[in-house]
């Protein structure tokens, strides 16, 4: 993927408008009320949102422009469904938006797809091996993944080996106790944690707003880019507790950072 292209897809990105927030507030109110023009501005007022995201994919084969067009996509989805009443950051919103349509896109547009039956399969293993290791305090072996799920190593070995092909972050893996885990809740942000994303945003003011154990998690989770499963056995309760507390976490700090 071309770094530093200024003009993509036609587009001088150079030269693409910053709106501020009250330009951005007057413009959604337009556009709830159908205005057309205020929701091209709007979008065109966002391409940086989309240049800023495909950046993160620089290491794909995929060209630049292609990129940036399912990125438009994705920007057009969450305006289309924003909802002003969440009370977060268009920003926010939008970000995983984008980052699921190029996610997609890599998937679908790969030399192998990935069938529905064979993600289940390896998510099933994957948890299956993560509650084993919780369990026992060891990895397990194949064999034991294997009599766990009750599905044959050989099978088990080939659906995680057709996962390699780019997945969205946001599919879910399977519901525990009421809360969903996500293939993100499962691997450890090194490269986020390597961009200092989350230093940037400036959240330190935000996190002394939360309680002892939700800034251990958001610290952990973020900062040292361990995976959930990581979190739990780290301060002693359930992936799904650690789930709940990380999502009621950065409520609390979406809120005051919006507010």
């Amino acid at each position: 993927m071309t770094q530093g292209k200024v003009e993509i897809c036609g587009v001088n990105t150079s030269k693409l408008p910053l709106l501020k927030s009250e330009e951005k507030e007057a413009l959604f109110r337009q556009i709830e009320a159908g205005d057309e023009k205020a929701r091209e501005a709007y979008i065109e007022g966002n391409l940086r949102l989309v240049l800023s995201v495909i950046k993160r994919f620089s290491s794909s084969n995929e060209n630049v422009d292609d990129l940036f067009q399912i990125g438009c996509i994705g920007l057009i989805k969450a305006i289309d469904n924003f909802d002003t009443s969440l009370n977060v950051k268009f920003s926010t919103y939008a970000v995983p938006m984008i980052i699921g349509e190029i996610r997609r896109f890599l998937r679908d547009n790969s030399t192998m797809r990935v069938s529905r039956s064979l993600k289940d399969t390896a998510y099933k293993a994957i948890y299956a091996k993560d509650s084993l290791t919780r369990k026992n305090l060891k990895e397990p072996s194949m064999e034991e993944i294997a009599s766990e799920i009750g599905i044959s190593k050989e099978d088990i070995a080939y659906a995680l080996d057709a996962i390699q092909n780019p997945l969205s972050l946001y599919e879910p893996i399977v519901t525990d106790g009421g809360d969903t885990l996500y293939v993100m809740d499962q691997i450890s942000d090194k490269k986020n944690k390597e961009e200092t994303w989350v230093e940037h945003l400036s959240l330190s003011e935000a996190m002394k707003r939360l309680n002892t154990r939700e800034h251990e998690i958001i610290s952990l989770r973020f900062f040292e880019g361990k995976t959930q499963m990581e979190v739990a056995e780290s301060i002693g309760i359930s992936q799904a507790q650690v789930s709940r507390l990380e999502k009621n976490a950065l409520r609390s700090m979406r809120a005051y950072l919006t507010a």
